[in-house]
């Protein structure tokens, strides 16, 4: 009998039984589909040695010009802090909650003796285990003496106190004031799992339990952060949070701003100014305020105090040091006294469920929001508001004839699930709906349109747009817009969706790998038992195929300033993806084991066992860093569908050309033929890798198969 080709239909398919796919592929892992022929998908390497804190849930990826200089930042949103990356450094920028300052206070700093373990006690603010806080203190107390580190709260005693852990042992037990002791509190931090049955829509926006009221924007379930572009400036904000501000001239290290809070106090920084920290220029210009006063003060700040008329406004620029800036009104004033910034633009949102940017027409909108009240600017949440700053003014969000600022109310669903910016419009999904946003311009500003109601989507990360069309899991089914809403067919939809963890669905996040012409979804499996995400599917929309396998990653970005897409795993770094053959994000590599499987196959109909004697293999190498790569090739026989696979030969198919030393392969060298011994009624083949510095792509092998009686 002559020899058989085994080629085999692109992608994995897991809608039917094994057999019923005959002619395709049935199982994998850690492989993609290139022009229809399955290969080991790249390797991935740590960016740095330096780790973050927390699990990552959002990336974002920004350039600059500064000093003539394009410099590429990545944002980290975690669940603890948000960082910007630069450098091979994670600079940490994460907004200061609340500052205490404790001066002589009796007890603050508590030790024990030989332990590290140190007591804090603040009547004053009351933080959770996990929150990281920092800590200055101007005397030792048994040796523990602060100065300036950032601490992770261990447990919390009492309402009042709090245990961090020390760099060094204490010499004594007992308790002091520690001088001045400054307690400078982070946002608070977020859980690494969803929990079910608190706050909006059953639990995943953070807002307390059921029946209790909001308070602060402050959420403790699954932190999922946003991050957006203003200019070169970044609008950051955690899901059910308020929204914060990092202006990119004040550099890494500056600490993100709270923006609701300061907009929204009517004495926003009382400033006790001695000699020389405000002076004036003349009688009319400037004003200089020195860095001890306000190392950063946003633009459109009201001035009052001795001899300044009321509302006398400080210039659009901002004050990041010693800095003059102009005066909107004339002035004399005195050198010392005390003053008061207040700010001119107010009522930002208080709480957010996602902040985006409209980058063309310079607006930051809020999705989820509280609604804007001359008389209150902490007005009850509504999860289906929509808001948006004034034009080219992130800080002014009260609407007025004189500017764009305005709000708007979705109808359809009972909350705002996410929002993506695409080139045209921007996308907002509801838990029932999704709409298209588009700017119309005074007096309307944005216009809405329901693009399709009976939707659904899983997570508030689940969307991705590529190529201008945007893909996005829902609860039971995969779905596209190109300027129509379509469920996108699966041929893994119930393999996928019966896997999926649904106590942990919120965690589905969306990445692109546009090299491949593939987005990847990663979620949640029930088969691991865990509630981290542990697997993957892909869409090719080139090949419009699918399959998928198994990575822990938390979340995942591509962009044009980076050469490799990103991703972030659980150990607290930053991967290049698609970088090599191998798994590299410690300093040890380990191989990456990939496989694909065929569903079965046979002669005929199966009315003959086939014997199979001998197998001409199809497989190149490129790209590997060994000098002998390997694969595996299995061919698995049984009797029928109903029996397991019985006994399989699995010839090494070995090259003998030397990768490690040519940068080019023209010709491909390896082993010419495997002989095998085995039969069955149906057979299925598999091809693996598991070692170190290999990379394959199979073309079209071929077995020798004889027919070999009917039992």
């Amino acid at each position: 009998m002559p020899l058989q080709k085994l080629q085999f239909r692109p992608g994995l398919n897991r809608e039917g039984t094994d057999y019923s796919n005959e002619g395709g592929w049935y199982d994998g892992d850690k492989i993609r589909f290139r022009s229809g022929f399955p290969e080991k998908i790249g390797g991935w390497t740590q960016l740095a040695s330096a780790q973050f804190q927390g699990v990552a849930r959002s990336l974002w990826v920004w350039s600059t010009a500064d000093a003539g200089a394009g410099n590429v930042y990545i944002g980290v949103g975690t669940s603890a802090k948000y960082y910007i990356y630069f450098g091979g450094s994670y600079n940490d920028i994460t907004p200061i909650f609340q500052t205490d300052v404790l001066t002589s206070v009796a007890g603050t700093i508590a030790t024990v003796n030989a332990s590290a373990t140190v007591t804090i006690t603040d009547s004053g603010y009351s933080p959770n285990i996990g929150d990281y806080v920092t800590i200055t203190s101007t005397t030792a107390v048994n040796g523990v003496q602060f100065t300036g580190g950032n601490y992770k709260v261990q447990s919390t005693p009492t309402t009042t106190s709090f245990t961090v852990t020390f760099g060094s042992l204490a010499s004594g037990t007992g308790s002091g004031t520690g001088g001045t002791v400054t307690l400078a509190y982070e946002y608070p931090a977020g859980s690494n799992t969803f929990s079910i049955g608190t706050g909006w829509g059953a639990g995943p926006y953070s807002r307390g339990t059921w029946g209790s009221s909001y308070s602060s924007g402050i959420g403790q379930q699954l932190r999922l952060w946003s991050a957006d572009n203003f200019g070169s400036d970044l609008v950051i904000a955690p899901r059910g949070g308020p929204i914060f501000y990092w202006q990119n001239s004040l550099g890494v290290s500056t600490r993100a701003q709270y923006l609701s809070t300061l907009a929204n106090s009517t004495t926003a920084l009382t400033l006790s100014a001695a000699a020389g920290d405000i002076t004036f220029s003349g009688s009319s210009s400037s004003i200089t305020v020195s860095s001890a006063i306000a190392p950063y003060i946003y633009p459109y700040m009201v001035l009052t105090g001795s001899g300044i008329p009321s509302g006398t406004k400080v210039g659009s620029s901002y004050i990041t040091g010693a800095t003059t800036v102009p005066l909107t009104a004339s002035t004399t004033g005195a050198s010392s006294g005390t003053y008061t910034l207040s700010y001119a633009g107010s009522f930002v949102p208080v709480g957010t469920y996602q902040v985006i940017t409209s980058a063309v027409q310079e607006f930051v909108i809020s999705f989820g929001a509280n609604p804007y009240s001359p008389n209150n600017a902490n007005t009850t949440f509504n999860p289906m508001l929509v808001r948006w700053s004034d034009q080219a003014n992130p800080y002014q969000w009260i609407p007025d004839v004189t500017n764009q600022a305005g709000e708007y109310t979705l109808s359809n669903g009972s909350y705002i699930m996410g929002a993506r910016a695409t080139r045209q419009e921007i996308l907002v999904w509801t838990d029932s709906a999704i709409y298209s946003m588009q700017y119309l311009g005074a007096p309307y500003i944005w216009g809405f349109q329901i693009l399709m109601d009976n939707i659904s989507v899983i997570s508030p990360n689940s969307m991705i747009t590529v190529n201008n069309v945007t893909y996005w899991m829902g609860r039971d089914r995969f779905y596209m817009y190109s300027g129509r809403v379509e469920v996108l067919p699966c041929a893994l939809r119930q393999y996928i969706f019966d896997d999926i963890n649904q106590s942990q669905a919120y965690q589905v996040f969306a990445g692109a790998n546009e090299a491949f012409n593939e987005v990847w979804w990663f979620y949640v499996s029930s088969s691991s038992g865990g509630n981290t995400v542990d697997k993957y599917v892909v869409y090719n929309y080139l090949d419009r195929v699918w399959y998928y396998g198994t990575m822990n990653r938390s979340a995942w970005f591509q962009s044009g300033s980076l050469q490799y897409p990103i991703a972030a795993d659980y150990n607290g770094r930053l991967l290049n993806h698609e970088f090599g053959c191998d798994d590299q994000a410690t300093s040890s590599p380990q191989p990456i084991d990939a496989y694909v499987q065929s569903s079965d196959f046979d002669i005929g109909d199966g009315h003959n066992f086939g014997f199979v004697w001998r197998i001409l293999p199809d497989v190149n190498f490129n790209g590997s860093t060994v000098n002998t790569p390997a694969v595996t090739m299995t061919v698995k026989p049984r009797e029928n569908s109903g029996t397991p696979y019985g006994s399989a030969d699995n010839p090494q198919v070995q090259s003998t050309q030397n990768y490690t030393t040519a940068p080019e392969y023209t010709v491909q060298q390896f082993t010419g033929q495997v002989y095998t011994r085995l039969r069955g009624r149906q057979m299925a083949f598999r091809i693996e890798s598991t070692g170190l510095g290999v990379a394959w792509q199979l073309g079209s092998p071929r077995i020798d198969i004889r027919p070999d009686g009917r039992r």
